[in-house]
């Protein structure tokens, strides 16, 4: 018979020092990041299926070949073998068909001009795996950013966005209601003859024009070196400027070429959703040509040496004081690698010395 009375539980002895206190809020941290990375398994399993089944029912012309009623006839037979399962419905059955299509069309909008009803067909079958970074937000999430965009741009940004903020569906809505992708600016780039359709979309997003340096304060007449050692002693306000996302790798990380040469790049970064190196390149003064086959060289190096199997292709960013627009589209049209070149705004003080302060002190007796 059990007691029916309160009782003190007798645990074996322990001291709940500081030490304890830090580790247990590790493992708790640890449990929740491993409950976070299952959902994002299990939704990604999920939208992998629904990717295929949109994809399917286009590649397969399903409507040309078993009929106009085929989606819900699928709906229904999809229903009857599964009953406890509530994505087959009619609805969320064209909505798969117009998610994979929407994607599908855009990319072959951007990579071909004129009459596309004789390419559309095979391409659309091209497009066979559903992009990595789709399954780390939601169904419904999808289902909006493809009802409401308007191009591929648009609704790439947006998934960026959802991820980086870790927007609520309310939150997108809002945001996209608001017009939010129309009021960024974005960088130059040559990024759509340089990387494959989607990933050039992916990789514009997390690039933008002009970065605000105004976080720092710098003198006048500064050059490359003091804007780098004002960024990294400001890192933190650095990678907010960035936008979320990315993680510091390093500054000037040595490159030592065989012959015992060696390079410098000046700041290395790693963006975690989209698994890509960007290598950023400072320069305080207006851009200038030269500047790309820098950059360009050190793109390549990241891409030999620090690449992995799993990551997208390096980008480059040059961030400069200011820029021709002609001027830099000209010379990044024959460089091999994806760059991008962006402006910098901030704010410059001079510095007076005591002896400057005292001088006008004077003055003024």
């Amino acid at each position: 018979m059990e007691d029916s009375k309160p009782t003190f539980i007798i645990r074996e002895a322990s001291t709940a020092d500081k030490d304890y206190v830090l580790w247990l809020s590790e493992v708790k941290e640890r449990v929740r990041q491993c409950q976070i990375k299952a959902a994002v398994r299990v939704n990604t399993a999920m939208l992998e299926l629904y990717w295929g089944i949109g994809r399917d029912l286009v590649t397969m012309k399903a409507e040309q070949k078993w009929g106009a009623g085929v989606t819900r006839q699928f709906s229904l037979d999809m229903r009857r073998e599964f009953p406890g399962e509530t994505g087959y419905s009619y609805t969320n059955v064209k909505n798969m068909k117009r998610w994979y299509l929407f994607y599908a069309e855009h990319i072959i909008k951007g990579q071909h001009h004129g009459d596309l009803s004789q390419k559309k067909s095979h391409q659309l079958g091209d497009l066979l795996e559903m992009p990595d970074i789709f399954g780390m937000i939601p169904w419904r999430h999808h289902v909006h950013i493809v009802s409401k965009a308007t191009s591929l741009e648009e609704a790439i940004y947006y998934v960026n966005e959802t991820i980086e903020g870790n927007w609520s569906r309310s939150m997108l809505e809002d945001s996209m209601a608001k017009g939010a992708f129309k009021a960024q600016s974005k960088a130059l780039t040559n990024f759509s003859t340089k990387l494959p359709a989607l990933q050039s979309r992916l990789a514009q997003e997390i690039l933008k024009d002009p970065y605000n340096f105004d976080f720092l304060t710098m003198k006048q007449d500064y050059d490359e070196k003091d804007l780098e050692e004002a960024l990294i002693s400001n890192i933190t306000n650095f990678l907010l400027e960035l936008g979320q996302g990315f993680a510091f790798v390093g500054r000037q990380k040595e490159l030592r070429m065989p012959d015992g040469t060696s390079f410098f790049p000046d700041l290395l970064f790693y963006h975690i959703p989209q698994k890509r190196y960007l290598v950023v390149d400072l320069k305080a003064v207006k851009y200038v040509p030269e500047f790309a086959g820098k950059i360009n060289f050190y793109v390549t190096a990241v891409d030999k040496l620090l690449r992995g199997e799993s990551d997208n292709p390096t980008v480059g960013l040059i961030i400069c004081k200011s820029y021709d627009k002609t001027i830099v589209e000209w010379s990044l049209q024959d460089i091999s690698k994806p760059l991008g070149v962006a402006a910098y705004q901030l704010q410059e003080v001079v510095e007076r010395t005591v002896a400057e302060l005292e001088l006008k002190a004077k003055g003024r007796k």
